[in-house]
């Protein structure tokens, strides 16, 4: 017998929401066949069987939320007997994932349409192994504490680095996740307390206040009370904890666009008949960072304890805004693409975003985002940057203003690209010589032969 369990899609996902059962008790289905449908705070997803079998029974209804790691439903593997399997059933992990929508066209400036600081990608998918026990063991009181060498292998990046650099013992701290995982919620309590540890409720103004159960909202004359969903309380968590574990620092270049209008306007008629899609400035943008990040290491870097880990590859996050809020897809092997490949994938990513498509390996491993609040107005923008990478950039509107050129004021279309970056990794000088070098791809570079125009 196999039992199949809520699985995690992500390191920051802590409950699934069982959207469809796609068979019923007594239906039999082939390995890898989808068994049902689930949404969690990143994406919705079909999950396929691990076996080949009989669904004898199904524990959780349609709509029900439950924590990572409960049992879902039991499958009678095809050739065996009940008998043979009954007690010492094995738990298998149903992580895997289906079918993609096609890309549709975006519009002209940007397909992200995002309005601010970038919500980090989720980690990759852990094994059931690892996942928490079922909720009724996770009701229960917190667990004793593990040997430290089992719970190393659970840890988050996250939780890693905060216990590094405030030198909390994690053998100490008491862990309050599902099966007494140590969270960032535990590891901040701790830092909160001078280094002891506990499953005691952190202060308010922490990036774990949400864990605490704030008294209920009371809605004054003109008032409305909107809940905030679970999309919005893990970004606001998220975006909280970035700015407490870097160093935010901040600058900003103005590009003359003018050379890249052109080449847009003569090609992109053209362009949408051969592809099917909009060309927008945020390919040309993408390519541009793209070379400068192969240029300057750093700023494609992760700080892992007291040690940088540059990535001599890039995976660009293009932040999305959409129904739920904010995601940021990855091209993963952006540095391979030209201009033209990278327009492809940023409108399939955007395309399958926004439809909750998108498979829970491309919304990980980033080590570089933009977002563009430009469709919308923003003229400039100090966005927080994406955990655990180092930098994110910013564009903005583009829109003629007078400019001096040659001794001459002269009308240009401009805009401003800002960066905010993590002072315990870059210094500004680097930020300002890594904005230069976009700044001149910008300005210069031959995007027409990219285009064929």
């Amino acid at each position: 017998m196999t039992s199949i369990q809520m699985p995690q899609l992500g390191e920051t996902i802590i409950e699934g929401t069982i959207l469809k059962w796609l068979k019923a008790e007594g239906d039999t289905i082939e390995r890898d066949e989808p068994l049902f449908e689930i949404s969690t705070d990143k994406v919705d997803t079909e999950v396929p069987s691990p076996v080949t079998g009989t669904v004898t029974k199904i524990l959780v209804e349609e709509g029900a939320t439950v924590p990572v790691g409960t049992e879902l439903a039991q499958i009678q593997d095809a050739g065996t007997s009940s008998a043979s399997t009954g007690a010492a059933g094995a738990s298998a992990s149903a992580g895997g994932v289906s079918a993609d929508a096609e890309a549709a066209a975006n519009g002209d400036q940007a397909t992200d349409g995002s309005a601010g600081g970038a919500e980090p990608p989720a980690a990759s998918p852990v094994p059931a192994a690892a996942a928490a026990p079922p909720a009724s063991a996770a009701s229960a009181a917190p667990a004793p504490l593990p040997d430290r060498g089992e719970r190393s292998q659970i840890l988050s990046p996250l939780v890693r680095k905060m216990a590094s650099e405030h030198s909390i013992d994690l053998a100490q701290v008491r862990g309050t996740g599902n099966g007494g995982r140590i969270t960032k919620r535990d590891v901040q309590a701790a830092i909160d307390g001078g280094g002891s540890g506990g499953a005691a409720p952190t202060p308010q103004g922490t990036a774990s206040a949400f864990a605490t159960v704030p008294s209920p909202a009371t809605a004054g004359a003109g008032e409305e009370i909107v809940p905030m969903s679970k999309v919005r309380k893990l970004i606001a968590e998220h975006m909280h904890t970035s700015l407490q574990v870097s160093a935010r620092a901040w600058n900003m270049v103005e590009v003359n666009f003018e050379h890249i209008v052109r080449v847009r306007e003569r090609g992109k008629e053209a362009f949408a008949a051969r592809e099917g899609i909009s060309l927008t400035y945020t390919s040309f943008v993408s390519r541009a960072v793209t070379d400068a990040l192969l240029a300057f290491p750093p700023v494609n870097a992760e700080l892992r304890g007291e040690d940088i880990v540059l990535k001599r590859f890039v995976n660009l996050g293009i932040a999305v805004s959409y129904d739920e809020g904010l995601i940021v897809p990855v091209i993963k092997g952006a540095d391979t693409l030209n201009l033209v490949g990278l327009q492809r994938a940023i409108t399939d990513l955007a395309t399958r975003a926004r439809s909750h498509q998108l498979k829970p390996e491309e919304i990980t491993g980033g080590t570089f985002s933009i977002t563009n609040p430009g469709p919308y107005g923003s003229m400039l923008s100090v966005p927080i940057i994406a955990q655990p990478q180092t930098a994110i950039l910013a564009f903005d509107a583009i829109e003629k203003r007078p400019v001096v050129i040659d001794d001459a004021i002269a009308i240009r279309h401009m805009a401003n690209l800002s960066m905010s970056w993590d002072h315990r990794v870059i210094d500004g000088a680097l930020a300002a010589q890594f904005l230069a070098r976009v700044k001149q791809n910008l300005e210069t570079w031959d995007f027409a032969e990219d285009l064929g125009v």
